[in-house]
Order: C-alpha cells, then sequence, then structure tokens
C-alpha cells in the first residue's frame, strides 16, 4: 500500500524558469537511466523475491525511487512554469517561441505537453519497458542494479555540470548522492549458486598487448595470476584448442557426404553475380 506525502523528499527551488534545462533535465524523467526506470525495475524484482531481507531493501528503493521521480517531475515543471503561462495566454508568437526554444527541442515539450512532465527522455523518445532488464535472480539483478545507479549517477552529473542555477544544482546534487548510496546497497551479493574454475576465477589474460599496456589493482597482485604469454592463452584447458563433436557412425557418413559435395575447388573461377551486372562475362 503506498500513501503519499505532499512534501517532497527533497525541497525544490528553482532562481528562474529555463525551458531548455527542463528538456535536458526530463531525461531523468523518462528516460533508460532515469526514476521510472529505477522504481519500475527495483519494484518488480520485490515482488518476485522470496527473501525478507532483500524484498525489504529492493521495495525500500523502489519507494524512494518513486519519490526521486516526483522531485525531478516538480524540477522540470517549475522550469517550464513561465512558458506555460505564456502558452496559456497567448503571448506575441515571434517572443513565445524564442522563450520555448533558443535553439533547442526545449519547444516540442512544451507544445505537446503544456509545460508538464512527460513520460519521454530529453529527445522526446516515449519511456519503455525494455529499460527494465530484471530477471528476479538476485545475484544477476543485484549487479546490474550497481551499474543502473552508476549510470544514473553519471547523468546526474552531466546535468549539473550543464547547471548555473544553484538551487537547482543542489537538488540534482541530492539525487546525485543517493545514487551512490543505493550503489553501496546492492554490493556484496554472491555471483550466483555455482561457484567458478578455481584455476581460471582470479586468472588475467593480458590479451590486448603494446603501447599503452597498465598494471594495477584489477590485474596485479598476490591474487592475480597475469598471463601475457601468448601460447597460454589459447587452449588453456590444456586441450588442442579446436571445436570437435562425437557423432554416430550414420552421422559420420552423412556430414563426408555433405563434405564432399560442398567441397571448394581453389581452381574454380565462375563469373560472379557483381559481373554479370557490368556486363563481364569470363570466356
Amino acid at each position: 500500500m503506498f500513501m503519499h506525502n505532499k512534501r517532497l523528499m527533497y525541497t525544490v527551488r528553482v532562481g528562474a524558469p529555463d525551458p531548455k534545462l527542463a528538456n535536458l533535465i526530463l531525461e531523468q524523467f523518462g528516460g533508460p537511466d532515469g526514476e521510472l526506470a529505477a522504481a519500475t525495475r527495483y519494484f518488480t524484482q520485490g515482488l518476485a523475491e522470496i527473501d525478507s531481507g532483500r524484498k525489504d531493501l529492493l521495495l525500500d528503493i523502489a519507494t524512494e525511487e518513486l519519490s526521486h521521480l516526483e522531485v525531478v517531475g516538480s524540477i522540470v515543471v517549475m522550469l517550464n512554469q513561465g512558458v506555460k503561462g505564456q502558452m496559456a495566454e497567448g503571448l506575441e508568437p515571434a517572443e513565445l517561441l524564442a522563450n520555448i526554444s533558443g535553439g533547442t527541442d526545449s519547444h516540442t515539450t512544451a507544445l505537446l505537453y503544456g509545460g508538464g512532465v512527460a513520460l519521454t527522455n530529453s529527445a522526446g523518445v516515449p519511456w519503455t519497458a525494455a529499460y527494465v532488464d530484471s530477471r528476479t535472480e538476485p545475484t544477476a539483478d543485484f549487479r546490474s542494479n550497481i551499474a543502473a545507479e552508476a549510470r544514473a549517477k553519471i547523468i546526474y552529473e552531466r546535468l549539473i555540470n550543464l547547471c548555473d542555477d544553484p538551487d537547482v544544482k543542489d537538488a540534482l546534487g541530492f539525487l546525485m548522492t543517493r545514487e551512490i548510496a543505493h550503489q553501496k546497497s546492492f554490493e556484496n551479493f554472491p555471483p550466483g549458486k555455482l561457484p567458478g574454475q578455481p584455476q581460471f576465477t582470479n586468472t588475467y589474460f593480458n590479451m590486448s598487448q603494446g603501447e599503452g599496456d597498465m598494471r594495477g589493482p584489477w590485474n596485479q597482485g598476490e591474487q592475480w595470476d597475469f598471463v601475457d604469454d601468448r601460447a597460454k592463452q589459447a587452449a588453456v584447458d590444456g586441450g588442442d584448442g579446436s571445436a570437435s563433436v562425437k557423432l554416430s557412425r550414420a552421422d559420420v557418413a552423412i556430414a563426408n557426404k555433405v563434405a564432399a559435395r560442398t567441397m571448394s575447388d581453389p581452381a574454380s573461377d565462375p563469373t560472379t553475380g557483381a559481373e554479370l551486372g557490368q556486363g563481364v562475362v569470363s570466356s
């Protein structure tokens, strides 16, 4: 059961209307890394969760994401507040168009949605359930959730860098910070039920070699077996590195017939379709 509190989770203060900024911030309302996508992702995961601890965690964060959606939507509406009134009262056309566009696509949002919020991203692309990648398996979902929170944080960073309104920047900073908190909540879950093969779990294969090679905690230290010998990077299982299958005698006979019938002829030089199209015929 949900109960709405009329107070926002974070106070929204906007120094002055700015339809262009409103259009950009819409990315976090109906975009792939926005708050609606996050809320639905965690809500669907929480409903399917059988562990009471994880269920509580997911539904807590899902509900918080809905409150973030309300904060983002309120910012967008406040930034569009001037345009909403101007359109309703029929301001002089040239001046109105200049106010709502400023060389951006913000006029689309203003005209279609009257200065309100829409379930689209900043380019007007409608929200889709395809943004929700839940598999209802915590060992996979929680790692996806960490990545989702990281992506959302980056978008907030970019919006903050584009914003010159200190009050809006403050609210965006709060939302960005909560992405960090959620990442921490989703960490430290085991990667599936089955353990990895011990001989490969802590092996780092240096496959891309040359100028720019780097060593660090991701491939260096007591934990890691660093392999840069090309000969040891193939057939690491100790086999011959080829693909094979065991067939019955009947299937082997059929496979041999197919191979003989489709065998390539290195001496063949047939006329190609491209040559026929150019009117070239081989002798």
